[in-house]
């Protein structure tokens, strides 16, 4: 493994991001901000505002040693006015109901946005996956999805992995519905194992269309991607595979993190050696040839383009004046506060939003699904293929309209599927 060298000088020091935001207050924000724009009905507004069910429960798991421990989870609908429900679900012991409710809103935009037949929900589990056993990790998925089956099903409600979770949770959650109905029934839920009805390149997608929509965003900025700097906030699944894929345009990763903090290197970080290492290791700490920084130090690097691919509220009022960076492309959900949006846009940092730049997961579970119920699976080839051309659609109409109303990409994202969804719901009527 080749090492390169190691910075002469530290990156320096960030200033605090000060408290995390409220993750619903962020989405009623950017919700009323667009309402306000598109001049809903005040009666579809009140709707859009709301989550159409919400599901907290409080179960109970055997641990290894014995014991009996009671975790809570929650799973929240936020709309199904275009159909079922689909969002993934979390294990984090940060997990909350307002953050749920969030995510659940941002998959029914995100949804609307790329045109798939879905409305939006989130779910998740309150606890740290990293201090359970496997057999632990199993007992709680199995107990979960059965406390979830009054909601699930491949025509109402369709859970994916997310943060903490991931093909294996995803399996459990499979077999475990399945018992319970008495027949298999794969598309229960998507982001699963090929081997029982996963979809060929599900596990790359986010990723994957995290770069097409840096590629796509860069040509219409003039930035070319060879040899552009790029930092990586997250190197979980969305991260790690943007990394990659950007590596393999052109770019050069000079920085990535995880949640403990991040490695930097100005001469750029061979993609391929350091997954290697994080295999062997489990960790990227440590990486030869690479300098120790905090998570918040890696944002205000100076790069061409920053991937906040972690968690949301990582972008604010308070570090957005200091950002180094030309263009953002969003792999996580929800990274950039309001306020950060403003600022943001203040300075002429183009933003490629979150419902739009990390789409290429349920665009793919979609496919997933659409496969499972048909029992005729794709090749990965044909995949990537519809991926590319469903996320080029939307990335166009978006970038139109943005230059058309003179607005930032979020405004434009937002509002063309804040917009379908009131249309969707106005068409269908009020019942009874």
């Amino acid at each position: 493994m080749a090492s390169v060298a190691p910075p002469r000088t530290a990156p320096r020091p960030a200033a605090p991001i000060g408290p995390t935001p409220n993750p619903w207050e962020m989405a009623l924000r950017q919700l009323n901000e667009s309402a306000a724009r598109l001049k809903i009905d005040p009666a579809i507004h009140q709707r859009l505002s709301t989550c159409q069910r919400e599901l907290t429960v409080h179960f109970p798991v055997r641990m290894d040693d014995g014991t009996v421990r009671i975790f809570t989870g929650y799973r929240v609908q936020h709309s199904l006015a275009r159909g079922p429900a689909k969002g993934g679900l979390r294990y984090a012991s940060t997990v909350s109901l307002d953050e749920v409710r969030a995510l659940a809103m941002w998959m029914t935009w995100k949804c609307a946005l790329v045109g798939l037949p879905f409305g939006g929900a989130k779910g998740g589990v309150v606890c740290d996956p990293k201090q359970l056993s496997a057999g632990e990790l199993e007992r709680l998925t199995r107990r979960f999805a059965t406390e979830l089956s009054v909601l699930m099903s491949p025509d109402k409600d369709i859970p994916a992995p997310d943060i903490g979770t991931n093909a294996q949770v995803m399996a459990w959650f499979m077999d475990t519905y399945s018992m319970h109905v008495g027949h298999s029934e794969p598309g229960v839920v998507t982001g699963k194992p090929v081997s029982i009805g996963g979809s060929e390149g599900r596990a790359e997608a986010t990723g994957r269309g995290v770069a097409y929509c840096t590629r796509w965003a860069a040509e219409r900025l003039g930035l070319s991607l060879a040899g552009a700097s790029v930092v990586v906030q997250g190197y979980g699944n969305v991260g790690s595979i943007a990394a990659r894929q950007l590596h393999d345009l052109g770019c050069k990763v000079v920085a990535v993190s995880e949640v403990s903090g991040g490695i930097y290197n100005p001469a750029g970080i061979d993609q391929r050696a350091l997954r290697l290492y994080h295999q062997e290791h489990g960790t990227i700490a440590g990486f030869p040839g690479t300098q120790a920084i905090t998570n918040q130090e890696l944002l205000e690097l100076p790069c061409d383009v920053l991937v906040p691919a972690a968690v949301e509220g990582q972008i604010t009022a308070q570090n957005a004046p200091r950002l180094r960076c030309k263009l953002i492309a969003e792999g996580a959900n929800g990274p950039t506060t309001p306020d950060a949006d403003e600022i943001l846009a203040r300075r002429g940092i183009t933003v490629v939003p979150d419902i739009l730049c990390n789409a290429g997961g349920v665009i793919v579970s979609y496919f997933e699904w659409v496969q499972d119920l048909q029992n005729f699976f794709w090749t990965e080839d044909e995949v990537n293929d519809r991926l590319r051309r469903l996320m080029g659609r939307a990335f166009e109409e978006v970038w139109e309209r943005a230059e058309t109303a003179e607005t930032t990409l979020r405004a434009a994202a937002l509002d063309t599927a804040i917009a379908r969804v009131a249309e969707a719901l106005t068409v269908r009527g009020l019942y009874p």
